[in-house]
């Protein structure tokens, strides 16, 4: 029997059909990464770290088989196929974002990938719709709940739950 780790992804749109690009991205996620066995409400958010379009924003938890860097591969060519260019701008628009926030209570530093991601913290945008669905999950290397952290959080962007 294959061992399956729990992960949990970020996921943002603000191109396009954002709530639809959201969908889709779910479905390719449970097709080619594992089963996706929660979801986070969707939050309407302001774009963080430039000005643009607004964002809609929800977290998912995932159970794969995927080791860290293949599912990082996995959730980058599904970003491709729904259209995300990386221009190495750095923040900028983009029809999806999925970014691994944790998997199982794994610590890695890599060139290619930093687990847990290192901003969560100070995001709200991620840390609301993380806190909806794993409140009490402890980050492997602050050692507090996410609910403690959204509390703490010093990010004033607004996170309203998105009405399709």
């Amino acid at each position: 029997m294959t061992q399956t780790h729990t992960t949990y992804l970020s996921l943002g749109s603000n191109l396009g059909d954002r709530a639809d690009n959201l969908r889709r991205a779910i479905e390719q996620i449970d097709a080619s990464v594992g089963t996706v066995t929660m979801q986070s409400p969707i939050y309407e958010t302001q774009s963080w770290g430039y000005s643009d379009e607004d964002y809609l924003n929800q977290t998912i938890e995932v159970e794969t088989a995927l080791p860290p860097l293949q599912l990082l591969q996995t959730v980058n060519s599904i970003e491709s196929q729904m259209g995300r260019i990386r221009s190495g701008n750095g923040y900028e628009a983009r029809p999806i974002d999925i970014d691994i926030l944790f998997y199982d209570n794994e610590i890695l530093d890599t060139p290619q990938l930093v687990i847990p991601h290192p901003k969560i913290a100070l995001r709200r945008f991620v840390l609301q719709p993380t806190a909806d669905i794993a409140p009490d999950f402890v980050h492997p290397t602050i050692g507090k709940t996410i609910r403690q952290l959204l509390e703490e959080c010093e990010d004033t962007g607004q996170c309203i739950i998105h009405q399709s």
